[in-house]
């Protein structure tokens, strides 16, 4: 049984949860202030994903109250090549200025390196990136236009164990994108036709130590728009779930989910060889074939977070009630993140 949130406030006088659950639409009204854990277990952060078949771009801002982050990725699919540059501020305690809502405002992430800036506006997302020294003494340049195709969008409140912890989350999947990149001499241009992006958007307080899985892909295929988003392992989801399917401008919501992911004899994951997604009722079925790891180990200290966002290519389908989302040869992740912080 999944509850359904309805409007209102998202945390009640003592910082918990008014209520745990998914909706499909920013129905909780997130306020920093209302935070009643210690100011430096606040995590905000906003990712974009944008990508075609043959390339893809990643770009995050992101304010962990005691470090911040900002990171800029290409991602090449047929060279099966990426590069992933990061820069980080100490104890920025929301000085990053991340909006409380998805619907407007604007992130922005400026120092000596590397000026990101994303800007919300009657559901179009513009965004601008520009890192003087990029990688090889090179500089990198993009510009980016997103277009939202739909009203609903994947919304989940949940909680953890302890009190005053709670995670608040929304996925817009689907997004129509055009834009280009620069870096050096070479540059790409990604068109509408056939590129789409993804925003991940966070707001919460979590305990120390967490393990998520998470799949999403946003694509044109077979002549639909299809996207889902999957996951798991992420706090309490007994409420709800996260997953979704998203078929022509329509999301729906899914029951549970398993990444089947090959381990090796002493049970490490064997990232690169073939996944499969599927669930108890059989709505699932999908084959996903590695191309790359973006692997990432950062270890200071008593912060440390593994990530493996893989990426690769999806087949099969999603059946909801008289829906049938097939799913032939799009390119998109699933990624497994450990953090200690």
């Amino acid at each position: 049984m999944q509850f359904k949130m309805k409007n209102g406030p998202l945390l009640d006088e003592s910082g918990n949860l008014v209520e745990a659950g998914y909706a499909f639409s920013l129905v909780k009204e997130y306020d920093r202030r209302s935070i009643k854990a210690p100011k430096l277990r606040i995590k905000e952060w906003d990712y974009y994903y944008i990508g075609n078949n043959e390339r893809g771009v990643a770009f995050t801002i992101d304010d962990n109250s005691y470090m911040g982050l900002s990171s800029v990725s290409i991602l090449d699919f047929k060279a099966k090549k990426y590069i992933t540059k990061s820069s980080m501020k100490a104890f920025t305690n929301g000085k990053v200025g991340l909006p409380s809502s998805s619907v407007s405002g604007k992130t922005e992430w400026i120092d000596k390196n590397y000026s990101l800036s994303f800007k919300v506006e009657n559901k179009k997302r513009i965004l601008d990136i520009s890192v003087l020294n990029y990688s090889d003494n090179l500089p990198f340049k993009a510009h980016f236009e997103l277009e939202e195709m739909m009203d609903e969008s994947m919304v989940i409140a949940t909680p953890f164990e302890k009190k005053k912890h709670f995670y608040y989350n929304q996925k817009i999947n689907c997004m129509k994108a055009e834009g280009y990149y620069e870096f050096g001499s070479s540059s790409y241009k990604f068109s509408k036709d056939d590129t789409r992006a993804v925003l991940d958007w966070g707001r919460g307080v979590w305990t120390y130590k967490n393990t998520w899985f998470w799949a999403s892909l946003s694509t044109k295929t077979l002549g639909h728009e299809v996207g889902f988003n999957l996951g798991y392992g992420f706090g309490d989801t007994s409420k709800a779930s996260e997953n979704m399917l998203f078929y022509d401008n329509k999301a729906y919501k899914l029951e549970d989910v398993v990444f089947n992911i090959p381990k090796d004899e002493k049970g490490n994951y064997k990232f690169l060889d073939e996944w499969t997604f599927t669930s108890k009722d059989g709505s699932i079925n999908l084959r996903f074939t590695p191309i790359l790891d973006r692997s990432d180990l950062t270890d200071v200290l008593i912060i440390k977070s593994l990530q493996h966002q893989v990426f690769g290519v999806y087949n099969g389908e999603i059946k909801v009630g008289d829906v049938t989302a097939k799913i032939e040869n799009a390119i998109s992740f699933a990624e497994v993140v450990t953090n200690w912080w």
